[in-house]
Order: C-alpha cells, then sequence, then structure tokens
C-alpha cells in the first residue's frame, strides 16, 4: 500500500491521490491530513471527494470522519454512468469533479456527473475557469469532457449546481509552451444580492489598470441563486489557449482592489514569456502525466506544482524534467 504523508499540503494532495489511485488501481494511505493548516483533517469537502471516488469504483475506504487526519484507501473498477453528490455546504464543486474525471475519462463509456455545493469559491477554481480555460487545455492532450453551471453558488450560502459530462478519452502527448498573441479579452463581473454599482466600479478600475479599450464587457447579476457574492474575473484568451484570473469580493474590500488584484496578476502574467498561468500549471499535472509525456512553461514554480509532482511520483513511473529558460521554468514529462 502506498504510503503518503499529507502534512505539507492541502486538500489537493488527497484529491490526486483519490485520482491516481483510481486510475491505477493502487490502494494507499494518507496521514496528517492538511497537517500545517489552522484547521487539519478531513473537511465536508474533502469527504465529498473521497465519498464521490468511493462511489464510483466501490472502494473500501477507512478513516473518513470529519476533522480525520489519516485515511486508507483501496479502489475496485471504476464505473462509468450518472452520478450525483451533495457536499451539505459551500464546498468546491469544480475540485469534486476535477477528483473523479482522471478516473472517469478512462472509463469505458461515458459519465455524468452533478455535483451541489459552491460553484465559485477563493480557494478553488471556478466552474467558468473549469468550463473555459482548464477543460479546453487539458483538452490538447486529449481531455474530453465539458462542464455547465447550471445554479451559481457562493461561500457561505452555497446552494450551487454544475453537471459535466465525462467521455471516454485517449491521451496523446503535447506541448503547451508559447501562449501565441492575444486574441480577445473579457472583463466581467458577477453579484448575487447585492449592488449592480460594485460591478461598474471594478470595471472601470480594471480598465483602468490594464488600460484596456478593447476588452469585452459583461456584466451578471444573478437572481436564482442563495446568499451574497461577488466573482471579478479577466479573461484571456491567447492563440493557444486561454486563461482566466479570478477574484472574489469581500467585506470590508473595495471594489477597486478587487479589480486592481485581478488586473495585478494578469500584468504579471503578461510580462513573462510563459504559456501557462501558475492556478493552470499544478491542474495540468495529471493529464499531462496520464499521457506520458508533455510539457508546458510557467513563470515559477509554486507549492502546489511541487506537491502534485510528488504525488505524481508515488503512483506512476514517468520522469518530470524542470528545467529554467530564460525567464520561465518549463515543467515537462518524458
Amino acid at each position: 500500500m502506498i504510503q503518503i504523508n499529507g502534512q505539507d499540503g492541502g486538500g489537493q494532495v488527497l484529491r490526486s491521490a483519490l485520482s491516481l489511485s483510481m486510475v491505477t488501481g493502487e490502494p494507499f494511505r494518507m496521514v496528517n491530513i492538511r497537517g500545517k493548516r489552522p484547521k487539519p483533517g478531513l473537511k465536508r469537502q474533502h469527504l465529498t471527494c473521497v465519498q464521490a471516488a468511493a462511489a464510483i469504483c466501490d472502494a473500501e475506504v477507512g478513516g473518513v470522519e470529519m476533522n480525520s487526519t489519516s485515511i486508507t484507501f483501496t479502489p475496485g473498477a471504476v464505473k462509468h454512468g450518472e452520478y450525483a453528490f451533495a457536499i451539505g455546504s459551500a464546498g468546491s464543486t469544480t475540485l469534486v469533479f476535477q477528483t473523479l474525471l482522471p478516473a472517469l475519462m478512462l472509463a469505458d463509456g461515458e459519465s455524468v456527473v452533478k455535483v451541489e455545493g459552491g460553484t465559485h469559491n477563493p480557494m478553488a477554481p471556478s466552474a467558468d475557469f473549469i468550463s473555459k480555460v482548464f477543460l479546453p487545455a487539458a483538452a490538447k492532450w486529449g481531455v474530453n469532457a465539458e462542464m455547465t453551471c447550471e445554479r451559481v453558488g457562493f461561500a457561505p450560502a452555497g446552494g450551487g449546481r454544475v453537471v459535466s459530462r465525462i467521455r471516454p478519452s485517449i491521451l496523446t502527448p503535447h506541448d503547451l509552451t508559447e501562449r501565441g498573441e492575444i486574441q480577445r479579452k473579457e472583463i466581467t463581473s458577477m453579484v448575487v444580492g447585492i449592488s449592480g454599482e460594485i460591478m461598474k466600479r471594478e470595471v472601470k478600475a480594471a480598465q483602468k489598470k490594464l488600460v484596456w479599450e478593447d476588452a469585452e464587457i459583461v456584466l451578471e447579476q444573478v437572481n436564482d441563486a442563495d446568499g451574497t457574492g461577488n466573482c471579478f474575473a479577466v479573461h484571456v484568451d491567447f492563440a493557444n489557449l486561454s486563461d482566466r484570473f479570478t477574484e472574489y469580493g469581500s467585506y470590508g474590500v473595495s471594489s477597486e482592489r478587487v479589480a486592481g488584484n485581478a488586473a495585478k496578476n494578469v500584468k504579471r502574467h503578461l510580462s513573462s514569456e510563459a504559456a501557462v498561468s501558475e492556478h493552470l500549471a499544478d491542474q495540468l499535472i495529471l493529464p499531462m502525466a496520464l499521457a506520458g509525456a508533455g510539457s508546458f512553461t510557467v513563470r515559477r514554480l509554486t507549492n502546489h506544482l511541487k506537491t502534485n509532482i510528488a504525488v505524481v511520483h508515488k503512483f506512476l513511473d514517468v520522469r518530470f524534467e524542470v528545467e529554467e529558460l530564460e525567464g520561465v521554468i518549463r515543467v515537462g514529462v518524458a
């Protein structure tokens, strides 16, 4: 049984281990789950990830309870089909989806997965990021899946719903080392249960910071959602991929600061020659590793990226190459 110490990583270590365990059929035991977090152990969102993974492969599990710091997971055969999971809080629906994706895309039939909870969470990729950035990028390695956000859910109210369709995928190597020229720019703001003036202020602030006169503006006041929330994003379509830089409004933080933070991240990415942003990079590690070859360039090597590579090495016989080039880092699988 593979042994993993989850002390130095967050929930991503657990999610990647679950994904790879289902794909390889290798059982694992993880201790010190989220050990260095202020509140260690499994939270509701992590429980749902484990329970969802167990459901699609009839796994035998141990230690799966709130605040548990160790679990065992012994997978069975992955079964395609229709699944529905409810987190029971505003925990991230997209992270549950990403946990199941590798196993279901390598199953022998199509799956439909519905997850209820949070769709726009500060510490997770938004449903928009998954559908418009991650999945199109992963498709370059052969991943065949799509996601639709049927109902928006912000923290802490939750109440959101995403539905994904995952098809059998034939993975192939791909090199994503150049992003290409900018094809389209979009500045978007979404609010739930709060004044629409916030959206206008955010867009104005971002336009001033980015000096973009040709960006498309999207303002979305959502009425069919629980609670309150604000999500601001700058979306850029390059010739070879898309990327999205997201910030969330919160009490006591001005609209100008929210938009300014997103604009700062956009400018930082554009100032480098990296093809892939830091947030997207660690999410592409599993598709690339499962394809057996490929590469991408990123501005810097984050802890999330290093952690994901370390987990992959526990399950797969692949070799990662990390090469410092002029102004960027090339991460590859050989």
